[in-house]
């Protein structure tokens, strides 16, 4: 059995740019690679939000009705639905003056399971040491 482990860190905000999603839109098409692996083979993702990344997870962003473009807040559920491990900075909220209640948790509407863990960065640190493939956005 072989586990590829791969690790998205988004640092930059999603201001004039489109890295944000590329991370998650990447991340969530790697789990359908399944079908090309041997029975007992897997690839597992991580994506971590850290430095100005974190503001790309305010959540109740208008992107779709101003600018008629899916929403970084979409894709963040959108992972969730999917199964990823989506980890936030704890740090880096607090450096902004943000909360938990500021940011995404859930895709529960959606019928996600999983929720946004908000970490302190030395706990994201341990999961890129753990990483196979490790890209930064």
């Amino acid at each position: 059995m072989a586990t590829t482990k791969l690790g998205f860190i988004v640092q930059r905000p999603g201001l004039k740019s489109e890295n944000q999603k590329l991370a998650l839109t990447h991340a969530i098409a790697s789990q359908s690679v399944e079908i090309y692996l041997d029975d007992d083979d897997e690839v597992l993702c991580d994506v971590a939000f850290i430095g100005d990344g974190v503001l790309n997870c305010i959540k109740d962003q208008k992107t779709l009705e101003n600018y008629d473009l899916n929403s970084t807040e979409s894709h963040v559920k959108m992972g969730l639905l999917c199964d990823l491990n989506i980890f936030v900075c704890k740090e880096d909220l607090e450096k902004f003056g943000l909360s938990e209640s500021d940011i995404v948790m859930d895709a529960n509407e959606i019928g996600g399971d999983m929720d946004v863990r908000v970490v302190p960065y030395d706990e994201i640190t341990k999961m890129m040491e753990e990483m196979n493939h490790l890209l930064f956005f």
